[in-house]
């Protein structure tokens, strides 16, 4: 979050009404299959704030976020949730059933011969065809069905019309022009406007399942997404691209306090090749998609954080005659590498995927880790083993910061039920 960012949006919208203290925005990053680890944070924090035992009966409470907002495969996660909104707190976990339920043949197919993984030109051969069919490597159709039957468009218009949230925001970046979007939906009478920064603005628009295969198309793997916006077709890609300020569109609709959950790689050195040792291809690949997905959420949640502390030291006769307000963030990732974990479930690929990659030498596992593109899998590792470690490691996350969850949400930590011991 720029400071431009939180003084404009105070200044221009300063007669909008203050909104709730208690009330809290979620941000949710991309990174493909990675994502299933923020279904386990969410899950975890359900359980948290269920009155009684995690895994006995209660009554759920209200839906705990009104705007959410995310990007990429995070715009997946963050659409079901507002589409279930209704559910109350009981959403939260059917984001982690979810996901359990998912396969990689429901998000995507790759129609190449058993034998593809025998030389490099078989593998480049069959890649070019997918992308002379399809626009892309990968063919995305069963994402588009998948969307279909998961995510009620039509509950998403219900939750926001009773007020059960206030927004929901997906992010994509134009190929066409290159600025970074946030296509909005609200109810009819919302207060705030769209807007326009260098690089990236606001367009408030129904959110469509176009809309959230727009944001996750990774680029080159998923074919680009046409979007009608300013009267004219643009093609977009994934939101991740081009990603300056991932909690600006919070802080437009007036969020002061904002939860954040990433799946950035938190370590990388058991993954760096030996000195001296030439990358694989898969090693190349799985970089590229790193800075792809490389948001710069830390030094946003740094730079809000900053701002919020130097606002909160002022005298209180001048803050309160300021046009702003801090703002509070929570952010969390994994605690552990994502790449490491991948790397114990790349036999679970599909085989067409698996042998083709291994054709391209993009799955070279015989030189180690750094060879094996354990990367470039995590994000295509829509697997039962991958996504159940992934939201094991969520909860476990989410569990450890427990005291600044409960604390950040405003909830009594006596209420709060401690998990069962394994």
């Amino acid at each position: 979050m720029s400071l431009d960012t939180l003084i404009s949006r105070n200044m221009l919208d300063s007669a909008l009404p203050e909104p709730d203290p208690g009330s809290c925005a979620l941000v949710l990053m991309g990174g493909g299959a990675r994502t299933a680890y923020q279904a386990g944070v969410l899950k975890a924090l359900a359980a948290m704030m269920t009155p009684g035992s995690p895994s006995g009966p209660g009554t759920p409470a209200p839906f705990p976020f009104q705007w959410l907002f995310g990007t990429s495969a995070g715009a997946l996660n963050a659409t079901y949730l507002a589409s279930q909104a209704a559910h109350g707190l009981d959403a939260l976990p059917r984001l982690a059933t979810f996901w359990s339920a998912l396969r990689s043949e429901r998000v995507y197919w790759l129609d190449a011969p058993g034998w593809v993984r025998a030389n490099r030109l078989v593998a480049g051969w069959t890649l070019a065809r997918q992308v002379r069919r399809h626009r892309a490597l990968l063919d995305t159709m069963p994402l588009v069905d998948t969307l279909h039957r998961a995510i009620d468009l039509g509950a998403l218009e219900h939750a926001l019309a009773n007020r059960h949230i206030e927004a929901l925001g997906v992010t994509a970046s134009s190929y066409t022009t290159g600025e970074h979007w946030t296509f909005c939906q609200t109810r009819p009478d919302h207060p705030v406007q769209p807007w326009r920064r260098p690089g990236r603005r606001a367009e408030f628009q129904p959110v469509t399942i176009e809309h959230l295969m727009a944001s996750s198309a990774i680029p080159f793997l998923f074919p680009a997404v046409p979007l009608w916006v300013d009267g004219h077709k643009q093609h977009f890609g994934d939101g991740s691209m081009r990603q300056l300020s991932p909690l600006s569109p919070a802080i437009h609709f007036g969020a002061r306090r904002v939860l954040v959950i990433g799946v950035g790689q938190p370590q990388r050195s058991g993954m760096v090749a030996r000195i001296n040792e030439e990358p694989t291809a898969g090693t190349i690949a799985g970089h590229a998609m790193a800075s792809v997905f490389h948001d710069t959420l830390q030094s946003d949640v740094e730079q809000a954080q900053r701002v919020s502390q130097t606002l909160a030291r002022l005298p209180p006769k001048l803050a309160a005659a300021l046009p702003y307000r801090p703002v509070e963030v929570l952010a969390l990732q994994p605690s552990f590498s994502l790449d490491e974990l991948a790397r114990k479930h790349i036999g679970a690929l599909p085989a067409a995927t698996r042998n083709t990659l291994t054709g391209l030498g993009a799955l070279d596992t015989g030189r180690g880790a750094a060879g094996s593109a354990a990367a470039l899998a995590s994000y295509l590792l829509f697997e039962p083993g991958f996504v159940n470690a992934l939201i094991e490691l969520g909860e476990a996350d989410a569990w450890r910061r427990r005291d600044d969850l409960m604390r950040f949400l405003s909830v009594s930590l006596a209420d709060v039920p401690l998990p069962a011991v394994p």
